[in-house]
């Protein structure tokens, strides 16, 4: 029996420091179901890959009326997709870890890993408010800052899958200094953490200037974050907009520079951060529109994310979908699966497995 692969599944995972999402997407990017659990990626990447397996089984695999073609994981971190290695995932404390032959071992289905705003920028462009363009870039600024690049209609990965770290672009020679170890680049200014960390500073130098983001803060500034910003904003405190306009320049200046270096006709912007401070994208518009290159700026559109948080499983999955139909995998729990052009092989229950079957698989040497 065999399955079009135009009404098989494919499973999105974002693998995220604190959380992990998985989600069951049909080929036209609509979720069909989801499922959400803690990362405890203090336990170690094994365990977080035996909790993501056994999500999979359990919610997923074992629906004979809904087979699954592919899986597609986006992680926060520096990932080498031709490999399938998160190369350093800081929020993870993983280095050098082989995800995609781990996952594939256990499930036997074909597996693509890619960075997560590879992956939300997948997603946009697909199914999103980037569908029907050739050219655009995301920038999703949260706790940090990731982006991903289309052109001509195709996700640049680059060379080793790391195409999009525009939040380590330097956009200030002598700038603070970053979670990365350089001084000056983009995420050392639009980043939560780094936005928390000059509102402390500031509101340490200037209490009287800082009250109303203070009391919000239970009157210690090293309580300060940047939502607490965000809201002090909205209400109308001058310090907290000082801090917002500021934010929203340094973002501008970073998108100037990306827009004359790779001419999109789209911006995406999204992320925690864009979505908690009033006002931060047009802000950082005005600010590109008055840096970047006429030419640049002829065809150019900034607009917001409209996946929201669906866009990185999303993504993931249709990325998986599209990127890994000519490989065939083998593996423990389901079998081997083979993904040829228009069919696939529908799930078969899953043997029952130890809960240390994964550790003991050889490591990448």
């Amino acid at each position: 029996m065999s399955t079009s692969a135009e009404t098989a599944y494919a499973i999105g995972v974002d693998l995220g420091g604190t959380k992990t999402e998985t989600a069951l997407v049909d080929a036209k990017g609509r979720i069909a179901g989801r499922q959400r659990t803690p990362t405890e990626a203090a336990l170690g990447p094994d365990h977080v890959i035996e909790t993501v397996v056994s999500m999979l089984e359990t919610h997923y695999l074992q629906a004979p009326d809904r087979p699954v073609c592919a899986i597609g994981v986006g992680v926060a971190g520096q990932v080498d997709s031709e490999q399938g290695i998160v190369r350093r995932a800081p929020n993870l404390d993983w280095r050098n870890y082989p995800i995609r032959e781990r996952l594939e071992a256990a499930v036997g289905l074909p597996v693509a890993v890619l960075n997560d705003v590879q992956a939300i920028t997948y997603g946009e462009c697909r199914r999103g408010i980037g569908r029907g363009a050739s050219n655009l870039v995301c920038v999703f600024a949260g706790t940090g800052v990731g982006g991903g690049i289309v052109i001509g209609g195709e996700l640049v990965r680059g060379a080793s899958g790391n195409a999009g770290e525009f939040g380590h672009m330097t956009i200030e020679r002598d700038g603070p200094l970053c979670s990365c170890g350089n001084r000056g680049c983009l995420e050392a200014f639009v980043g939560g953490w780094a936005i928390a960390r000059r509102a402390r500073e500031r509101a340490a130098a200037e209490p009287d200037g800082a009250a109303a983001l203070l009391r919000l803060a239970g009157g210690a500034p090293a309580d300060i974050t940047a939502a607490l910003v965000g809201e002090a904003a909205a209400h109308g405190d001058a310090f907290a907009r000082a801090l917002v306009e500021d934010t929203g320049a340094a973002l501008g200046v970073g998108l100037a520079a990306i827009a004359n270096a790779l001419n999109p006709e789209l911006i995406i912007l999204g992320g925690g951060i864009v979505e908690g401070l009033p006002d931060l994208v047009e802000i950082a518009e005005q600010e590109l529109r008055r840096r970047a290159l006429a030419a640049a700026l002829q065809p150019l559109r900034v607009v917001r994310s409209k996946l929201g948080a669906d866009a990185g499983v999303i993504g993931a999955a249709l990325f998986a979908r599209e990127t890994t139909r000519e490989r065939e995998v083998s593996g423990r729990g389901l079998g081997a699966r083979r993904v040829r052009g228009s069919t696939v092989s529908p799930p078969e229950p899953p043997p029952a497995r130890s809960r240390t079957a994964l550790a003991r698989r050889p490591r990448l040497r």
